[in-house]
């Protein structure tokens, strides 16, 4: 069991990221296979990759849960997507600090999960951009407006601090990676700070 599953996470976060379309590298479909064995919690799969329409397959059989694509990295978006339904799998689709929510709006009705980066994508550790809460919001909006159930997912410099603030905005998942691991108390007393923040 996974030390975030032991401190009470609903979901693990997986950043999957090829060095082209951001500037670092992690794992692939075997890491992703090797977290599923380890985990019950849902796995939300993030390509950070360069054409993730290519990929699709190889980390659905890996064993994710939700699997969100690039609306920056995807040659066909709509395909991406569907390919991701077709196999079992929650779709997601995201976008970078600097691209407009109107890149997105068209495929909201085709996703399970709409992923705002509130960091440029990459590197842990990064402090939260202030204009994602506008596009949390606007996000929220536009969901509301065409009664649409997907997660509205917010990742980036996420600490108890700032939860409040960013689950009034509209969200209904949160990513956090160091403010938890980093806890010098532990995971366990990192998400109590998180539950405790958001109940406020």
């Amino acid at each position: 069991m996974l030390a975030a599953e032991r401190a009470g996470a609903d979901w693990i976060h997986v950043d999957v990221m090829d060095g082209h379309f951001v500037p670092n590298l992690t794992f692939g479909p075997k890491m992703v296979a090797d977290l599923h064995r380890a985990t019950r919690l849902p796995l939300d799969v993030h390509l950070m990759i360069e054409r993730p329409d290519a990929w699709v397959d190889r980390y659905v059989d890996a064993g994710a849960s939700y699997l969100t694509v690039h609306v920056e990295a995807s040659r066909d978006v709509p395909r991406a997507l569907q390919a991701i339904r077709a196999k079992g799998v929650r779709p997601g689709i995201t976008l970078n600090p600097e691209t407009p929510v109107e890149a997105i709006l068209p495929y909201l009705a085709a996703v399970d999960l709409v992923l705002v980066m509130s960091v440029h994508p990459g590197f842990g550790g990064q402090p939260f951009i202030e204009s994602a809460l506008d596009k949390v919001a606007r996000l929220r909006a536009a969901l509301d407006e065409r009664t649409l159930t997907a997660e509205l997912e917010v990742d980036g410099g996420i600490k108890p601090e700032n939860a409040a603030r960013i689950a009034a905005a509209g969200a209904t998942v949160l990513v956090a990676g160091s403010a938890v691991y980093e806890d010098p108390a532990g995971p366990k007393a990192a998400l109590a700070k998180f539950r405790a923040a958001l109940r406020r």
